[in-house]
């Protein structure tokens, strides 16, 4: 979506309560509430399918919980805190209702282990991305009256049989994981150490999990992954593992740029797209098969971080600006009218104003149609935490902020002005937030269309809307 960046801020570090069909049968009731990326929205769709096994049903009224989760983020300090805030409020719950069970999952879970046991008295169970399997066994310990944990790492664990329960559905639009963890070792990431080690997803059930929602009528996948673009299969294994791999089995692997085309190949009625990529591994290959398929999505997510090249080697980046650049020339070459989003750090350790003034002069290089900024904060746990200094005053972070943001609203509102008066194609999600009379879709450049009603159309319906007006985020039109 093109939206203010201060928005996508937001609702990034806002939860979501996560309801779903009701399996008959089920008398139990769980409350999922997630926080952060889309990986950790996918992996509640997961919980909710383990946990509908076990008789539980997803509820979005909290005082019905018999069980409530926290799908946790650790990227950014504020969003754990703003979980420990729900933690505290959920303490009244306990009075009401003191047989309630809640429990954290996912990064932060992960990274803070049993010390979350010992300091959110109110927290029952602690379990990590790799171990949503172990959830019967967790709950029946919670049911004996003991506390429960469990985040160990895997080297092998896709959760590539569980059929996610699609939370919160429009029944239009879902995710697909195709990898799990990330080898990248950035220094102001946690995910290496809260996600582990990269693997990657056998394509065939991949596949099998979007013949599954196309036979749902769902028009929209996005393929998921910390890294999509380091997607490697060989027959299993952790990436790091694939050159020790017989020739033979090398000759078979799959890489992002197959599968991308084995999905858009088999399914020409649905729209692809895919997140997030890295600029070290993005392949010429990917460009080329996103330019030869006409339902994979005009829009890359392409985090950069900062436009110095001292900056990004400290922040083990494995590119440079140049680097970058040629990724960019060969977008715009094979595929002139893509969108391209960003992530962008200001106020990094030792940044100086000239480092700043090379990220802006980046961003006048691109002109980004969206992005998501962030000022800097040291991640315990990382590699940064341990050998940089958050050395730039708050102050000065806030305002080098600022300067990006109202650079990339600038640019945001230049690449939608560029549809005025052209006709898109646009997938119908639901109705607009603002008016019933309204539909609310996208078009491949994952720009926010909103156009009148003609009651010939519904949600999941692919239409030409001709666009007469637009602000920074969003684009206004008719129906053709």
């Amino acid at each position: 979506m093109r939206e203010n960046s201060n928005k996508k801020i937001n609702e990034q570090q806002q939860g979501k309560s996560l309801i779903a069909e009701q399996k008959t049968g089920n008398k139990k009731k769980v409350y999922i509430e997630s926080y952060g990326c889309q990986m950790n929205m996918n992996d509640s769709e997961i919980v909710a399918s383990i946990l509908s096994k076990q008789g539980y049903n997803t509820t979005s009224v909290l005082e019905e919980a018999d069980l409530v989760l926290i799908n946790t983020c650790s990227i950014r300090e504020k969003a754990e805190t703003t979980v420990r805030n729900r933690i505290k409020h959920f303490n009244s719950l306990k009075k009401q209702k003191p047989s309630t069970k809640i429990g954290l999952m996912g990064c932060m879970a992960e990274r803070l282990k049993d010390k979350l046991l010992e300091e959110e008295k109110l927290v029952d169970m602690v379990v990590g991305p790799d171990a949503y399997r172990d959830l019967p066994n967790l709950i029946n310990e919670l049911e004996d009256g003991r506390k429960a944990i469990n985040v160990l790492l895997s080297k092998e664990e896709t959760y590539a049989d569980i059929e996610p329960v699609r939370l919160n559905s429009n029944g239009v639009s879902a995710f697909v994981s195709i990898t799990r963890g990330c080898d990248n070792m950035c220094t102001f990431c946690v995910v290496p150490f809260t996600r582990g080690r990269e693997r990657s997803r056998d394509p065939e059930t991949i596949l099998e999990e979007i013949r599954s929602l196309q036979k749902q009528n769902f028009k929209e996948v996005t393929l998921l992954g910390q890294n999509v673009d380091s997607y490697l299969w060989y027959g299993g294994g952790l990436k790091k593992d694939f050159d020790k791999a017989p020739e033979e089995v090398k000759q078979k692997a799959v890489d992002f740029a197959r599968l991308l085309d084995m999905v858009a190949t088999e399914f020409p009625g649905i729209r692809i797209r895919f997140s997030t990529s890295n600029p070290q591994d993005f392949s010429l290959d990917v460009i080329k098969t996103m330019a030869k398929h006409d339902n994979i999505a005009k829009h890359i997510h392409l985090p950069v971080q900062s436009g110095s090249d001292r900056i990004l080697a400290l922040m083990n980046r494995k590119h440079t600006v140049e680097e970058y650049k040629n990724i960019i020339d060969n977008i715009r070459k094979y595929i002139p009218d893509c969108a391209i989003s960003q992530d962008m750090i200001a106020g990094f350790s030792t940044e100086t104003e000239e480092d700043h003034q090379k990220t802006l002069e980046l961003m006048e290089y691109v002109k980004y149609d969206f992005g998501f900024m962030f000022a800097y904060s040291i991640r315990p746990g990382t590699a940064g935490a341990k050998t940089l200094e958050d050395d730039i005053p708050h102050h000065v972070k806030l305002r080098r902020l600022r300067e990006i943001i109202d650079l990339q609203q600038k640019h945001a509102q230049y690449r939608m002005e560029q549809f005025k008066g052209k006709t898109v194609e646009v997938l119908i999600e639901g109705n607009s937030k603002k008016s019933d009379a309204h539909w609310m879709g996208r078009n491949s450049q994952n720009a926010v269309v909103v156009f009148p009603k003609t009651g010939e159309e519904k949600p999941g319906d692919f239409v030409q809307v001709k666009i007469t007006d637009n602000t920074s985020a969003t684009l206004f039109g008719e129906r053709v």
